[in-house]
C-alpha cells in the first residue's frame, strides 16, 4: 500500500513467511466472516476457527470458502485436534480436515496430557498430508514449563515437521508466555528469542500492550496470533507506527 507520509515500514504482500497475523474466529456468522474477509482480508494470513467451534458451526463449509476466497488460510484450533485424540479418533480427525478442505493442522497439548514423543509422532504423521503448526504451552496455569523445556520442545517440534510453533497465551493473554496479570514472562520470552529462529515462531498476543511489546522487541514483521477479529486494523497500525504505542518506532533521531 502507498501512504501520503514517509517512514512507514515495508510490509510484504501475502503469502508471506514473516509479519504474519493469525486471527481467531470464536464463532463469527457467515455475514460477519464475509465482512472481515472483504474489509481486512488483505491483512490476515491465518484464520483460526477456535477451539471446538467447527463442530457446531452450521455453515462451516461456506465460512471456510469465504476465507479462502480472500486469500486467508483457515484452520481449526489445536483444541479440536485434542478433542479427537482424547477419544482415540486421530484418523477421523484427518478425515474431518479433508472433508472441509483444510490444509493446515494444529497439534497441541494445552488441555490434555500427551507424552511429547507421541506429540512428535502426530506431527510427523500429519506433515505427510498437511502443513503442520504446533503449539507449546499448557492452558493450565498450574502447569509450569521451564524456559529450557520450552526450547527443547519447540526445537523438536520444528524438527518433526512443524513449519511454525505457536507460543501459548490463550485468547486472554494471561498464561504461557505471559503472567496471570497479562505482563510478559520476560525470562521465557528472551530465552525463546535467543534460541529459536524467530521467523518460525507465532507469538500469541491478544492484547494491545502485548502486540506493541513484540513489535518494539522484534520489529514490525514479527508473527502475531490470537488477534481478535475487531483488532486487525488496530494491530496493523501498531506494526506501521500509526498509533501512539509505536509512534516513534520508525522515525529517525532528527524527527
Amino acid at each position: 500500500m502507498e501512504y501520503p507520509i514517509s517512514h512507514i515500514p515495508f510490509r510484504e504482500n501475502k503469502p508471506r513467511n514473516v509479519g504474519q497475523t493469525m486471527v481467531i474466529d470464536k464463532g463469527l456468522t457467515t455475514v460477519e466472516a464475509q465482512g472481515i474477509a472483504t474489509d481486512v482480508g488483505h491483512l490476515i494470513d491465518y484464520m483460526k476457527i477456535g477451539f471446538g467451534t467447527a463442530l457446531v458451526t452450521k455453515h462451516l463449509t461456506q465460512k471456510i470458502a469465504i476465507y479462502k476466497e480472500a486469500g486467508i488460510t483457515p484452520y481449526f484450533g489445536g483444541t479440536l485436534f485434542e478433542l479427537f485424540v482424547a477419544r482415540d479418533k486421530f484418523n477421523e480427525y484427518q478425515i474431518f480436515l479433508n472433508q472441509h478442505g483444510i490444509s493446515v493442522a494444529e497439534v497441541s497439548d494445552g488441555s490434555i496430557e500427551l507424552e511429547h514423543e507421541k506429540k512428535l509422532n502426530y506431527i510427523t504423521e500429519l506433515k505427510k498430508n498437511f502443513t503442520v503448526i504446533s503449539e507449546v504451552g499448557s492452558k493450565d496455569a498450574d502447569k509450569i514449563l521451564t524456559p529450557n523445556t520450552w526450547i527443547e520442545m519447540m526445537n523438536k517440534e520444528l524438527e518433526a515437521g512443524a513449519v511454525k510453533v505457536i507460543t501459548e497465551a490463550r485468547e486472554s493473554g494471561t498464561i504461557g508466555i505471559f503472567n496471570k496479570d497479562g505482563s510478559p514472562n520476560k525470562t521465557l520470552i528472551d530465552t525463546i528469542i535467543a534460541h529459536i529462529d524467530i521467523s518460525k515462531v507465532m507469538w500469541e498476543a491478544p492484547l494491545k500492550s502485548q502486540q506493541a511489546l513484540f513489535i518494539k522487541l522484534l520489529g514490525h514483521d514479527v508473527n502475531l496470533g490470537n488477534v481478535a477479529t475487531n483488532e486487525v486494523i488496530a494491530l496493523e497500525t501498531l506494526r506501521l507506527g500509526l498509533r501512539g504505542d509505536t509512534f516513534f518506532q520508525f522515525l529517525n533521531e532528527k524527527q
